[in-house]
């Protein structure tokens, strides 16, 4: 059963009118005052171009669909580009194809597996015939609608590819804030036309590929994820219909240099008769970072660029930019961050001069959280909403919103907390100006779930939960609120088989169901499925959460093989009570095992003591936490990715372990081979101290392994931890006689997207877990004869 079988609403709000796409496959703008649906684009026509994102434009006549999406660095993805508009029933549609290439990226609402990042929507209906443009053409062609079916009477064709560009790749596409405003990015440069009818601008020139990025991020902010931000680096255009159109053009983008950042070859060995090799540049612990600068363009007549200037402040040296977002239509709100990742500065800058102002400053004896965060803003600019961590008594900090209030013609500003306690706001939805109350979600009712609450940003800040009360079965939610703030999406994600719904904000009282997942509902009730518990043990005055899955007839009496499932890296959350459906449930439900998933110390979502526990001595507690753990239980295998490798490692070779089995793709086995953020974010610098890392090193764990069942799964072109991490450890381990099993897949990267390759792994983790499950059934067995023989 995949993931895409749960179905939630990601798509977005157009005034009172809510677009999503239905289980059916169809688009559908769904309006709120007449309870009204209309299908505006069918499933028949995703079916067509196996299309896979979807974006309107805001005056809703154009649309951008991608379809043929080839994932991986530097590869095709085609759009389909159209214009929607009222007009009377025809017989004819059109398409182009648009080439375009992203490096592989992830997100929550996009695939892990790289790639693109556009959400692209609203398409026609059934097509008669077409007119496609070569690849080096990129075309919008205008179709037409009516009612639900959108039909083509008049084809009009706009040719995109700049004059400045032959033969080149569209690497991104996207609207502004009104209108037709279109965005896009050839060679690494930006490019902009006010409508689709207007002439191609190049913005900026100085782009070259794969070493100066304009608009786009390089490998450290995209594809190593450094801060999760956006795969594209053009932040773009304000909106505020208050201000003269003139004053509404300008957009912000960043630019990225790699120039002094280290290449690295990834080895292609199949396609050629000598292998080849694949550059780019990824900094590593201690290596020289790339250099980011972020601009304003002014989009008015002669074409004036003005650099953001950082704050003088000489603790921040080397910086990343992990947020941008425009204030006002003069303003935007930016985040810097120095490379130790300890100190943090919120600035408001002046997009006709640069000058950037200091609004917050944070920091940290460990390392800083959560700093990719949007703040939210009133109308005018004057009062900011952004989440840090504030100290909450014994278990650390905790994070909570803040307000920010700035008075005209003064440079004081006033800070407020509008919440506190021992839990964390997750997320910050919506700001209502009329009501003056915040939206947001949060762990207050438990570490494990996620509620929508409401505060108030005067007086006492009393707060309320909107939807504490609905169902037991849904206690871990996601939302988005209407520009008018009289409604609000609210996804529920679990415990229970997920939903969707809108609710009136005034009353709470359902407007009307979304998504019920019925067809998941029905045939869940046709199978067995594992029972989930969660409990809670304490270690060291921590009560940390543990989930067990049981096979539907577990009976306590019997044995059953333990499986330790190690996710997740600091700051990350491994148990909650969000539906889900995974490989894990399959082993459970298919070979009668036990599956235990734990956050110890150094998860998120309990305060920054337990998070900051893991500072420069990366799995250590984790490692003694999952012990712990163990002992509760007879287990016997494990299996993990990235940096959960990396602790399953530790796991199976530690003295203490009980662990007969263990399964790592992909495994992080020396840090100073780890993309520079990450590794100097835990354990600092490799210079002039590399104790740090040196203990981190699997490399001398590896005598531990002589007498385990371990098998080591790396694609060859694995881009994101490269193969060299386990050719220097096995290296370690051959030297020390250990046993290990290792399968490669050849020119593979980190996100398998084969299908054959991606059902190879499948078996063969199945293939070697059930080898170890018939292992542990006749160990046991030989305990329990020694035992009657003892007895006996």
């Amino acid at each position: 059963m995949s993931s895409e079988e749960t179905r939630g609403v990601t798509d977005g709000w157009r005034s009172y009118e809510l677009l999503y796409r239905t289980r059916e496959g169809d688009v559908v703008r769904f309006n709120m005052e007449t309870n009204e649906s209309t299908i505006l684009v069918t499933n028949r026509k995703f079916e067509m171009y196996k299309a896979s994102k979807y974006e309107v434009s805001p005056d809703m006549k154009l649309v951008l669909l991608a379809y043929n999406v080839q994932p991986g660095r530097h590869t095709p993805l085609l759009l389909h580009c159209a214009a929607v508009t009222e007009r009377d029933r025809a017989d004819t549609d059109a398409y182009a194809q648009i080439k375009y290439t992203l490096s592989p990226s992830d997100e929550r609402e996009i695939d892990e597996d790289g790639g693109w990042s556009l959400s692209l929507s609203l398409v026609s209906a059934p097509s008669r015939c077409y007119a496609q443009t070569s690849a080096a053409h990129t075309d919008v062609n205008d179709i037409l609608r009516v009612n639900q079916l959108c039909t083509c009477s008049l084809l009009e064709t706009w040719i995109l590819n700049p004059p400045e560009v032959r033969n080149a790749h569209l690497q991104f596409a996207g609207w502004g804030p009104r209108g037709q405003q279109l965005i896009f990015i050839f060679e690494n440069n930006i490019y902009y036309r006010a409508t689709v009818e207007n002439r191609s601008i190049r913005l900026v020139s100085t782009g070259k590929e794969g070493v100066i990025f304009n608009g786009l991020s390089d490998w450290l902010y995209e594809g190593g994820r450094a801060f999760a931000g956006d795969r594209f680096y053009a932040f773009g255009i304000p909106l505020d219909e208050e201000l003269p159109e003139v004053l509404r053009k300008r957009l912000a983008y960043a630019t990225i240099n790699d120039t002094l950042v280290p290449r690295m070859d990834i080895p292609m060995f199949t396609g050629s008769l000598y292998p080849t090799a694949r550059q780019y540049h990824y900094p590593k612990a201690g290596e020289e970072n790339p250099v980011i600068s972020l601009y304003v363009v002014n989009l008015n007549g002669p074409l004036h660029t003005i650099e953001m200037r950082r704050p003088e402040d000489q603790r921040i040296g080397e910086f990343y930019v992990t947020m941008v977002k425009w204030a006002t239509s003069t303003k935007l709100a930016v985040n810097w961050l120095n490379r130790a990742q300890n100190i943090s500065i919120l600035t408001l800058c002046v997009a006709t001069t640069g000058v950037c102002t200091k609004k917050h400053e944070d920091e940290s004896e460990a390392w800083l959280h959560r700093q990719n965060e949007e703040p939210l803003f009133s109308s005018d600019g004057l009062r900011l909403f952004f989440t840090r961590a504030i100290p909450q008594g014994g278990r650390g900090k905790f994070f909570h919103i803040s307000m920010s209030i700035s008075q005209p013609n003064s440079s004081t500003d006033t800070l407020q907390s509008i919440t506190s306690g021992d839990w964390d706001v997750t997320r910050v939805l919506a700001y209502d100006e009329d009501s003056q109350l915040i939206y947001f979600l949060s762990t207050e009712d438990d570490p494990k779930r996620r509620h929508l609450y409401s505060a108030d940003t005067v007086g006492t800040f009393n707060r309320r939960c909107l939807s504490c009360d609905f169902t037991d079965s849904c206690g871990y939610v996601s939302g988005s609120f209407s520009p008018s703030m009289d409604y609000f999406l609210l996804n529920c994600k679990g415990p229970g088989v997920p939903y969707a719904a809108v609710y009136s904000t005034h009353d709470r009282q359902k407007v009307c169901d979304i998504e019920l997942n019925l067809n998941l509902r029905r045939k869940l009730d046709t199978l067995q499925m594992p029972k989930v518990e969660h409990r809670e043990i304490n270690i060291e005055d921590y009560s940390l959460s543990v989930q067990i899955m049981k096979p539907a007839g577990f009976i306590d009496t019997s044995h059953y093989p333990l499986l330790l499932l190690v996710d997740g890296t600091p700051g990350g959350q491994s148990v909650s009570e969000q539906f889900d459906i995974d490989w894990a449930s399959v082993l459970v439900s298919s070979f009668e095992v036990v599956a235990v998933r734990f956050d110890g110390r150094g998860s998120g979502f309990q305060g920054t003591n337990l998070l900051h526990k893991v500072q420069r001595r990366l799995g250590m507690f984790e490692e003694k936490d999952q012990l712990d753990i163990l002992r509760f239980g007879m287990c016997h295998e494990t299996l993990s990715q990235v940096y959960g490798g990396y602790i399953t490692s530790l796991l199976l070779s530690s003295e203490d372990s009980m662990l007969k089995c263990a399964a790592v793709l992909s495994p992080i086995t020396d840090f100073t081979l780890y993309a520079s953020a990450f590794s100097e974010r835990y354990l600092g610098p490799p210079k002039p101290d590399r104790r740090a890392y040196e203990m981190a090193n699997l490399a001398y764990r590896a005598s531990q392994f002589i007498d385990k069942k371990f098998l080591i799964i790396h694609p060859t072109a694995d881009e994101k931890v490269h193969f060299q991490h386990t050719a220097k450890f096995i290296s370690r381990l051959i030297s020390e006689r250990a046993n290990y099993t290792l399968q490669i897949y050849p020119d593979e990267g980190h996100f398998i997207h084969n299908d054959a390759t991606r059902q190879h792994l499948s078996q063969s983790l199945v293939n070697f877990f059930e080898e170890c499950f018939r292992l542990s059934d006749f160990e046991f067995e030989e305990v329990l004869e020694e035992e009657s023989e003892e007895e006996g």
